[in-house]
């Protein structure tokens, strides 16, 4: 069965935003381990998701074993650090989103129809993706050992994600992932579970639903 979350429009206007997303924002967890007989390790990775008139706000949580922040820029490979991401695509469109954002809170985000020949968006576009909850301090070697916690947000306008705020669907597919490729537990969890051989994230197939209304 697909996962679904319902996203709810929460006060951002009249409330600060910790406290809106607290009351006003859809808990979710990052927690299916699909390959667990190479990739065991799990993390605890959740979070709450919410929306203003003409944006998505994702907050993630995070909590395990070493933190990895070797990407100091936008669209670096954001993938190979201690990462989480959200993968957005619109039911009534094949283009889907990728959004991977590391403990630092600099973003990956491209655009595509497959995993192959993807767009980075331009520096104008990564502006207008604001970030918040991000306070770690790299490390000389981009490496901190033992069990770390940490927060990062991300404030995604709709029209970046191909939609209309002013005409908004009823609902989108996504997923959300927690990786971390070159940390020293390698890990690929994600919120709507995934069936394939090996890691593969994009996989819209397998993306669960967002219900905007």
């Amino acid at each position: 069965m697909m996962n679904r979350i319902n996203v709810p429009l929460a006060d951002f206007e009249n409330q600060d935003l910790d406290t809106a997303l607290e009351l006003g924002g859809a808990r979710f967890d990052v927690e299916c381990i699909n390959w667990p007989e190479t990739f065991p390790y799990a993390p605890l990775c959740s979070g709450r998701i919410a929306r203003t008139q003409d944006a998505l706000v994702v907050d993630f949580r995070v909590s395990g074993l070493d933190l990895r922040v070797q990407n100091t820029e936008d669209n670096g490979r954001q993938w190979e650090d201690s990462c989480v991401e959200v993968f957005i695509q619109d039911p009534e469109d094949k283009t889907y989103y990728n959004f991977e954002i590391n403990a630092l809170g600099k973003v990956l985000a491209c655009c595509g129809e497959d995993r192959f020949n993807r767009v980075a968006r331009p520096a104008e576009e990564m502006e207008e993706i604001l970030r918040f909850g991000h306070d770690v301090i790299p490390s000389p070697t981009g490496d901190l050992e033992g069990l770390q916690s940490w927060r990062v947000g991300v404030v995604i306008p709709f029209h970046l994600i191909g939609l209309d705020p002013d005409n908004l669907p009823h609902s989108i597919r996504a997923n959300f992932y927690k990786c971390g490729d070159k940390t020293a537990h390698p890990h690929y969890l994600s919120w709507s579970p995934i069936d394939t051989p090996q890691p593969d994230f994009h996989r819209p197939e397998f993306f669960g639903e967002l219900i905007l209304d």
